[in-house]
C-alpha cells in the first residue's frame, strides 16, 4: 500500500511530461501531413527523374 504513495506521483508526472510532449509535437507541425508520405511511397520517383535529366539535356547552354 505504501508504494502507491510513491507510484501515483510518479506517474502523474510521467502523464504530464507525455502530454507536454504531445502539445510540443503539435505545435511543431508533427501531425500536419498524415496522408503525404503514405501515398508518396506509391509514387515512381524514376519516372520524374527521366524527365528532369532530359529537360536539362534539352535546355540552352
Amino acid at each position: 500500500m505504501e508504494v502507491i504513495y510513491s507510484l501515483i506521483p510518479g506517474m502523474t508526472f510521467f502523464g504530464l511530461v507525455f502530454v507536454g510532449i504531445l502539445i510540443w509535437a503539435v505545435k511543431r507541425g508533427q501531425y500536419e501531413d498524415m496522408e503525404g508520405n503514405a501515398s508518396r511511397i506509391l509514387l515512381d520517383d524514376d519516372e520524374d527523374a527521366l524527365l528532369h535529366s532530359q529537360s536539362k539535356e534539352k535546355a540552352p547552354k
